[in-house]
């Protein structure tokens, strides 16, 4: 029973999140999403990096 309540608690906030999302975001511009792709791989590596490091220790 506690899973399925967890599970409607997650449900919800992300129902809401994307709600809200489409009813204030904005769209980006291209220099905007460009600027975030390039800083986006370089943050995905050292997660990586640092999962492998934590699972090693």
């Amino acid at each position: 029973m506690t899973l399925l309540i967890i599970l409607l608690c997650v449900f919800g906030a992300v129902a809401l999140m994307v709600i809200l999302g489409q009813r204030f975001g904005k769209p980006m511009e291209v220099e905007q999403q460009q600027k975030y792709s390039k800083i986006l791989w370089i943050v995905v590596f050292i997660a990586i990096i640092a999962a492998i490091i934590r699972q090693m220790l």
